[in-house]
């Protein structure tokens, strides 16, 4: 493969000096989770980041095509961010919400000033898992049902009832959580029954929630979860309608609907601020994480005050959750986001992104699908572009290939059949094309 020369930075990195690759590994082999994966045969140690790149333990730069999965939203140490954590970090670390602080109120109300409608009360957890966890607590008590309908390939996280809703095999356990719960078709315009030319494919894929009301449940539902573009399974944007139409079926069936937003928000999609406003719906409940604190640990649930009230009945509370150093973390990021407008970012360079991969596309023939919105795009690989048989070896190659030249991205789908790319909203066109060089040059490679 041909070099291809990265964009110039003014940062320049510390020299490393810690422990090798090789101890690290080993001391994770033997001191942490066993079921930690990595992404490459030669596995890499990332020692520092700035903006949109990162260095490892060798000094080579790449340019973070990942962002933590969507996690690093305006740029590794961004100097407003860095400023924000250092000031608040010498003043107070932590107090609890037993405790007035000015922190948690300002960021909540700026949060809340984001959302439509009546989305106006904020709870502020650690993870985008223990945020789905309280927003399926609120369905479940604020309807009195219990049933809950998720989707095929969403991912909602790794606790209890996060693996419950996640219909993806690969990331859950059997869980006593999962019962109640049931998982409607994807709407997944590529292999779904009803493809990209289907006018009315959003309907259509919604009839099956309103099949599952019907026959998997007693006719009443607590709930309906989806992402608003499918992360883990691949960066599948629904078709029009879809949200539009199950929203109304679990409404009509006395549940309530919650977006989660965790990947999705804060401008991602270029177009709008949520994911799903591109599908024209105001959720009753919306759950946020990585992002929202740039990777920090934070997130959020943010409800209506008519569902916040059955919260009330009994105390509840959060330790860590809207601590005054992540409070003034998620309101820097915020400010970022405005004043530097990457949304309007995502929007030209994703738009410019994804042209070029239309292009690669009529290149490379393993290619089957380029999709997504705004700086959230997926490439789906394929052995053969008619039977759509999943390239799970060749995106594996293409991600491998990438790494070398200077690009680190992500994988999703059912089979780890898909590139992710969601980048800090901050690259710049320079990065773009950089991109679109090393993905032409790492999938001819294959």
């Amino acid at each position: 493969m041909k070099s291809i020369p990265l964009p110039p930075t003014p940062h320049t990195p510390t020299p490393y000096t810690g422990p090798s690759a090789a101890a690290v590994l080993a001391q994770r082999k033997q001191f942490l989770n066993p079921g930690l994966f990595l992404y490459y045969k030669q596995p890499i140690m990332i020692v520092e980041g700035k903006m949109q790149y990162v260095w490892d333990d060798t000094g080579k730069r790449y340019l973070d095509g990942l962002g933590g999965i969507a996690t690093v939203s305006v740029g590794h140490c961004h100097p407003h961010v860095l400023k924000a954590i250092n000031a608040q970090n010498a003043l107070l670390q932590h107090s609890t919400t037993i405790y007035l602080n000015p922190n948690i109120g300002a960021f909540a109300e700026k949060l809340a000033s984001k959302l439509p409608g009546d989305l106006k009360v904020c709870y502020f957890v650690n993870s985008g898992s223990e945020a789905n966890d309280l927003a399926l607590l609120m369905a479940r008590l604020y309807t009195g049902n219990y049933d809950v309908i998720a989707l095929r390939n969403g991912y909602h996280g790794g606790n209890s009832s996060g693996m419950a809703v996640t219909g993806h095999s690969n990331w859950k356990f059997n869980v006593p959580h999962s019962f109640g719960v049931h998982h409607a078709i994807a709407p997944y315009p590529y292999r779904g029954h009803f493809g990209y030319d289907d006018p009315d494919a959003g309907r259509k894929y919604a009839d099956d929630v309103k099949d599952l009301i019907g026959y998997a449940t007693s006719g009443k539902v607590a709930g309906f979860i989806a992402e608003s573009i499918l992360g883990v399974g691949g960066f599948v944007e629904f078709p029009q309608g879809y949200l539009k139409h199950a929203y109304e079926l679990v409404r009509a069936a006395g549940g309530i609907c919650i977006a989660d937003e965790v990947q999705t928000g804060f401008g991602r999609t270029g177009t709008h601020y949520w994911g799903f406003e591109t599908q024209g719906v105001i959720p009753d409940i919306v759950t946020m994480a990585k992002g929202i604190g740039n990777g920090a640990p934070l997130a959020a649930v943010v409800t209506t005050p008519k569902i916040a009230a059955v919260m009330a009945q009994k105390t509840h509370f959060n330790t860590f959750g809207g601590n005054p150093v992540v409070s003034a973390i998620g309101q820097a990021v915020l400010e970022v986001i405005d004043q530097e407008q990457t949304q309007q970012n995502c929007l030209e360079l994703g738009a410019y992104i994804l042209a070029g991969l239309e292009k690669l596309k009529a290149r490379h023939k393993v290619i089957g699908d380029v999709r997504g919105k705004g700086l959230m795009l997926g490439i789906e690989f394929v052995k053969d572009r008619a039977t759509k048989t999943p390239g799970r070896e060749e995106c594996a190659q293409a991600v491998e290939n990438a790494r070398e030249l200077g690009l680190l991205l992500g994988k999703g789908g059912l089979w780890g059949q898909t590139i992710r790319f969601a980048p800090p909203m901050t690259i710049t066109k320079a990065d773009a094309d950089f991109l679109l060089a090393v993905l032409d040059e790492a999938i001819g490679a294959i």
